[in-house]
């Protein structure tokens, strides 16, 4: 397989790759993330995924492109990246004491067409945050660039009760499925 590109600039992302030892390089991705309440947000993320790789996709088509998105979701309302730090807590004190669930969308575009789309779906069980608790985290974690104002490897233990599902996922990348996705299209590109 010829080097993966990855359309996008999170350094969440390029580390779970690093880890996995996937070759890789970096293009940022110049497309516009849809927003959009009424679309079901597995589908919404799977949508900002392709709009992400297809605009990389145009400038490298003998490339292997990885687009991605991970949204919040809690009782059907999208937590995106808080606008504010006033927003971050906002959703902080949403998601306390609560279950939310992340999914990230991924697609994967390659030579000639090809196209792998998918996402993944975890849980995240919040413990019941104080607003000291709130402030503390804030204090430690940068909230305004995380999808719902909170990072799993970052202090998570401050926030998080338990997380079902991949923790790679709620990271931003679900590297389980992308893993075996990789390997199968290694296996039929040649």
């Amino acid at each position: 397989m010829n080097k993966l590109i990855l359309a996008s600039t999170s350094p969440r992302r390029r580390e779970l790759l690093q880890s996995a030892e996937v070759e890789f390089e970096v293009i940022s991705s110049p497309a516009e993330e849809l927003h959009d309440d009424t679309i079901d947000f597995r589908t919404l993320c799977e949508i900002n995924a392709e709009l992400k790789a297809r605009a990389v996709a145009e400038r490298r088509p003998e490339s292997w492109v990885l687009g991605a998105d991970t949204l919040v979701s809690i009782d059907g309302s999208l937590l995106g990246k808080p606008a504010s730090a006033v927003r971050a807590r906002e959703m902080l004190r949403q998601l306390s004491g609560r279950t939310n669930q992340v999914c990230t969308g991924v697609c994967l575009l390659g030579p000639d067409g090809r196209k792998v789309l998918f996402h993944e779906i975890s849980e995240v069980v919040f413990l019941s945050l104080s607003d000291h608790v709130i402030d503390e985290y804030m204090s430690r974690v940068n909230t305004l660039d995380k999808a719902g104002a909170y990072a799993a490897q970052e202090c998570g233990e401050m926030i998080i009760a338990e997380i079902r599902g991949d923790f790679t996922n709620v990271v931003g990348l679900p590297m389980t499925r992308l893993l075996r996705e990789l390997a199968l299209i290694s296996q039929y590109s040649f």
